[in-house]
């Protein structure tokens, strides 16, 4: 393994007979993309679709060469970020390229170095299928660290003071949809790699390649499952915030009833009227106190037999 700062090394590993493997890490140098690509014959249309970030992924079948473009999820701190990944095999060439610069198919590497497992001994293909499969498995870590967040969203439904659980709910839910929106395409793409009967791709990869659908079958399924997950706390948080919405309007209307009839009492006996019998009473105003007094206990001892309180 070597790195390559120049176009010009990376050309001398060209027809060499061996398999090869060419790894551009950046868009950065579009110029140099674009000498390497036009030197091993990749046409037109499909630059533009590495150079193009917001590709679909995909797999398309050339003369010479199989192109696949693909996502790969990167987590920066507590943010998910989408890293496009294209993917060229020839006979005896992979090239990839890939958007963000960063230290990525180390395992691949190291076994390659320390000749483990079958890279080294089956062809170009079995390697494309590996940069692939090692993808995959980032979505099942990146799954893993989402459903701890869900975890978590089921304890805070039940905190009724927890104000920013809905926005975090959200902001969850539009993850596991980006995600969704990058893995149907990529599961449509494994399935018709073998239905290409391409001679790039050796018959014995087959099963590898229903293994790596497999693997995304069980990818979608998780995050349908989340989804549901997101749904149900979503609307536990909602019918508890509803039902203690309730509970405040059972108080208030209880208080209010009860003053309905006090304040009656109190605008009978605030009207300027000159003569009013009771007025003369002197233990009038006591006894309209005791009579309000027991028109609330009365009302409240009601509200009690009835279980409304």
């Amino acid at each position: 393994m070597k790195t390559a700062n120049t176009v010009e090394e990376l050309l001398s590993c060209r027809n060499t007979g061996e398999l090869t493997w060419i790894h551009i890490n950046g868009f950065k140098d579009t110029l140099a993309i674009q000498t390497l690509v036009n030197t091993f014959g990749i046409h037109p249309l499909t630059v533009e679709d590495i150079l193009d970030v917001e590709q679909r992924p995909k797999a398309e079948e050339f003369a010479d060469y199989l192109f696949i473009t693909f996502k790969a999820i990167t987590r920066q701190r507590e943010e998910i970020s989408l890293d496009q990944i294209s993917l060229i095999l020839t006979h005896d060439t992979v090239i990839t390229f890939q958007q963000i610069p960063r230290n990525s198919f180390e395992g691949i590497r190291r076994r390659i170095l320390n000749n483990i497992g079958r890279i080294r001994k089956m062809g170009a293909d079995y390697l494309a299928y590996a940069i692939i499969d090692s993808v995959v498995d980032e979505y099942f870590v990146a799954l893993d660290t989402l459903g701890t967040s869900i975890e978590d969203f089921e304890e805070r439904a039940l905190d009724e003071n927890d104000t920013s659980l809905i926005s975090d709910l959200q902001k969850v839910k539009q993850t596991l949809i980006k995600i969704r929106r990058i893995m149907w395409p990529l599961r449509e793409s494994l399935i018709s790699l073998p239905r290409l009967d391409s001679d790039l791709l050796n018959p014995e990869l087959e099963p590898f390649l229903k293994d790596l659908h497999d693997n995304m079958i069980q990818v979608l399924e998780t995050l349908e499952t989340y989804q549901e997950l997101l749904t149900g706390v979503m609307e536990v948080n909602l019918s508890l915030l509803s039902n203690r919405m309730n509970k405040v309007m059972k108080v208030l209307t209880i208080i209010s009833t009860i003053f309905i009839p006090l304040t009656f009492i109190v605008g009978v006996y605030g009207m300027n009227f000159a003569y009013m019998p009771e007025l003369n009473y002197p233990y009038a105003y006591p006894l309209t106190w005791g009579l309000m007094v027991l028109i609330a206990v009365g009302m409240l001892l009601f509200f009690k037999r009835r279980h409304w309180l």
